[in-house]
């Protein structure tokens, strides 16, 4: 597989081949059984088991090359792939075997006057291209969610991830070749050059759907030069607010964790609301520790003026998606001033509440305009695994077909079916 230096015509060529062989490959896969498909992920996740040192080889070289570039502590551990990440990878791998297979499903089954039995099915979207930064592990996790539910993938990984992810492919392809499922269901666009993210977003009629996720950037350059559907995987600037009603110790933990557990993943908090009625002395101490944890605290005038060491948030803070040990801070007088400053600044990925008040939890669950809502929980849960999903395609933004954390039906779609005896239409 090479890097770079494919001219556009050569990149044009080698994306409609690409496809062309996607679709041929997605064909095959609406025949193929559920048990021949669950052999086919058992067989990669034995392949990646076997394969883990060759793998991570291939990450240290991304790494080592990531620690040259510059990369930030958080990006570098996004590309890591630890022991316990090839283990995570296997496990997922694993529980989407052991899931339902959605293809072929039925359901709002009725039975019109004259005898005519009509409802919905689902079936596979066809071909789906998925285009991320960063973490490896998205590879696995796509090829085995578009294989089960039927799908073709393009893979397009980020350049930073390319020998980490050319591993696994390889490791994939070669398990998938013992199986009822054709190598082609899964392939990994093998050059880094920018341009082959646009010629295989041109090719209309080949590509269903395209799944992008990473920075705002690369989301809009995709939206902007699809010219097939687009699901929309938006940044994470997710808020957690303190109501004047928070169990504070609990806060506390919760707080801590949204922040510190994992900060440079899209579901870690980026935002801190706090209710004024909250005590001065505890939202001191709360900021003390996140700042002892290696925190830097972004906050308006009310939290300058309680910590000392916190720095003046800008305007572009409220709406930023740090990826690091960076938060805002904001106090507000009122529930109502909190849910719209979080529809307002925040990206409609997950946010949470602190609260006892049983009334102010439910109107935080309606009123604020996001993908995933908690009460009383890190927004650390915002993810497909947690959700009992096995793992997850990505945490859609968009409203329509999917939202939240794409799993195993959300790579579906359905068509209407009529089951008869010979009705016919007067």
């Amino acid at each position: 597989m090479t890097r770079t230096g494919t001219s556009s015509t050569d990149l044009s060529s080698l994306m409609l081949g690409m496809a062309q062989r996607a679709r041929a490959a997605a064909s095959e896969l609406v025949r193929l059984t559920p048990a021949q498909k669950n052999d086919a992920l058992e067989r990669m996740a034995r392949a990646i088991e076997a394969g883990s040192s060759q793998i991570q080889a291939e990450n240290e070289r991304d790494l080592a090359a990531g620690r040259a570039q510059g990369l930030s502590p958080a990006m570098l551990d996004r590309l890591a792939l630890t022991d316990r990440r090839i283990a995570g990878m296997i496990q997922s791998l694993r529980e989407v075997v052991a899931l339902p297979d959605p293809v072929g499903e039925t359901f709002d089954i009725q039975t019109r006057p004259n005898g005519l039995r009509v409802g919905r099915m689902r079936s596979p979207i066809g071909v789906i291209g998925i285009i991320y930064e960063s973490r490896p592990n998205v590879t696995a996790d796509a090829s085995c969610l578009c294989l089960k539910s039927g799908n073709a993938v393009i893979l397009r990984g980020g350049s930073e991830a390319f020998h980490s992810n050319t591993a696994i492919v390889e490791a994939i392809r070669g398990a998938l070749r013992g199986s009822d499922v054709p190598e082609d269901a899964i392939q990994l666009i093998p050059v880094t050059d920018r341009e082959a993210i646009t010629a295989m977003l041109h090719l209309e009629g080949q590509i269903d759907l395209v799944i992008p996720r990473g920075g705002r950037g690369l989301i809009e350059t995709v939206v902007r030069e699809a010219r097939m559907q687009v699901i929309k995987h938006y940044d994470g600037n997710c808020h957690v607010y303190i109501d004047a009603h928070a169990d504070l110790d609990l806060a506390r933990g919760l707080v801590i964790n949204a922040k510190t557990q994992r900060p440079g993943v899209c579901n870690a908090a980026e935002s801190l609301i706090v209710h004024a009625a909250v005590p001065d002395p505890f939202l001191a101490s709360l900021l003390g520790d996140l700042i002892d944890l290696g925190v830097e605290i972004r906050g308006d005038e009310h939290v300058c003026a309680l910590e000392p060491r916190a720095k003046a948030a800008t305007e572009e803070d409220w709406g930023e998606e740090y990826l690091d040990l960076i938060l805002s801070v904001k106090v507000v007088d009122t529930f109502e001033e909190a849910v719209a400053w979080i529809n307002r600044h925040g990206s409609h990925h997950t946010d949470a509440i602190v609260t006892r008040e049983h009334g102010l939890a439910m109107r935080f669950l309606a009123e604020v305009d996001s993908a995933c809502v908690f009460v009383n929980a890190s927004t650390r849960f915002s993810d497909g695994g947690e959700f009992g999903l096995g793992c997850e395609i990505g945490i859609s933004t968009d409203k329509l077909h999917a939202r939240g954390p794409m799993g195993l039906r959300d790579l579906t779609t359905v068509k209407w079916i009529g089951l008869g005896t010979g009705q016919l239409r007067s």
